[in-house]
């Protein structure tokens, strides 16, 4: 797929995890937990067709979780416990994925977000919110901040995918492809896996099959329970989720990211902080010329990554050390620090008066 997990999918019980839990030079526990092996809150956000909701906490705002592409609640697992403990915080899981309902139209990032106003509505969860949005899920993020305004006060952005991402690689091509081009050859081969991927969980995947092996998230990390890790294998088998997985990744470069251009403006002094993960050290040697595209690449992410920050008087961009693509999964504290820095921001200086940084100098 487009998106490959490159770091694991995760997952913690329901009981609360206290932020000191793991420190930064400690690997996480080990984590498990009912609320990622079923399905917990299933909300009605039209006839017949339903999301799953994990909310835990109580206060305001809500922290509102959008996770990255075709990902269950389960990414969030080592930071919505720690947040939790000082907010209401609310994980959802998109059409078609996880224990959510199939799907019915595009999986755009429009769409995306009309589903999950929806849901917040259905569900009685009341404004303001909190945004947290990883990788592709930051698209989604930033069109809901700017579809309803008034409703967002803070965003943390993980890794976040950025409308501009895919142009700005194509200028680093040196077989100068045109546009057109560049999409056949990088985002259509790649969606050629992903319908492979739906045809096969249609038919049923063979166990321990090479194709069911390229279409499910592995290999799992040895601190996910294996009852976590037998629910993500269960349903990513289904028909309904790699549709889906196809459906995001068929539109995140496409039709999500020109919804999310158009939509672009200031977001005047809404508290914001986007993370971005270390340059990664990559599997096999790389030539001299293919280190050269890499660093060049690395620092278009960390480019983009500023510009999004730059579009709010209180942005704060980081790069957070030793973090791959999965930040809150591989530095948790990284992240539970930028939202409860957002929370007390936001709490501190609603969305008025003189712009404040989230770093705390003037």
């Amino acid at each position: 797929m487009l998106f490959s997990k490159e770091s694991f999918v995760s997952a913690v019980g329901a009981c609360a995890l206290s932020a000191t839990a793991f420190a930064a030079d400690t690997p996480p526990p080990l984590i498990d937990g009912a609320a990622y092996t079923q399905a917990q809150r299933m909300v009605e956000i039209e006839p017949g067709r339903r999301l799953n909701l994990y909310c835990v906490g109580t206060g305001s705002p809500t922290v509102v979780f959008e996770a990255g592409l075709a990902d269950a609640i389960n990414v969030w697992g080592l930071v919505q416990p720690a947040i939790s403990q000082q907010t209401r915080t609310c994980a959802y899981e998109r059409a078609g994925v996880a224990f959510s309902d199939a799907g019915t139209r595009a999986s755009t990032s429009q769409n995306i977000v009309d589903d999950l106003h929806r849901l917040l509505v259905a569900a009685e969860i009341k404004p303001p919110y909190l945004l947290v949005g990883h990788s592709s899920g930051g698209l989604s993020a930033r069109l809901f901040a700017t579809t309803f305004p008034l409703d967002v006060v803070g965003m943390v952005l993980v890794d976040p995918t950025v409308e501009d991402q895919a142009e700005a690689y194509r200028a680093l091509d040196s077989k100068k492809r045109d546009a057109r081009q560049w999409d056949l050859d990088t985002v259509e081969s790649g969606l050629q896996e992903a319908r492979a991927c739906v045809a096969a969980a249609k038919a049923g995947f063979v166990a321990d099959s090479a194709m069911l092996k390229k279409c499910i998230s592995a290999p799992y990390p040895a601190q996910l329970s294996e009852a976590v890790k037998a629910a993500n294998l269960k349903f990513e088998m289904t028909p309904a989720h790699q549709q889906a997985a196809l459906s995001e990744n068929e539109h995140v470069f496409r039709a999500s990211a020109d919804q999310v251009r158009a939509a672009r403006r200031s977001y005047g002094t809404l508290p914001l902080v986007v993370l971005t993960r270390s340059p990664s050290t990559p599997r096999n040697p790389l030539t001299a010329e293919e280190q050269a595209v890499k660093a060049v690449r690395d620092q278009v992410v960390v480019t983009l990554h500023e510009n999004v920050a730059k579009l709010s008087a209180r942005g704060v961009h980081e790069i957070v050390p030793g973090a791959g693509h999965y930040i809150q999964l591989e530095k948790p504290m990284a992240v539970i620090d930028a939202i409860k820095r957002v929370l007390a921001i936001s709490a501190e200086e609603p969305r008025r008066g003189l712009a404040k940084p989230l770093d705390g100098k003037r």
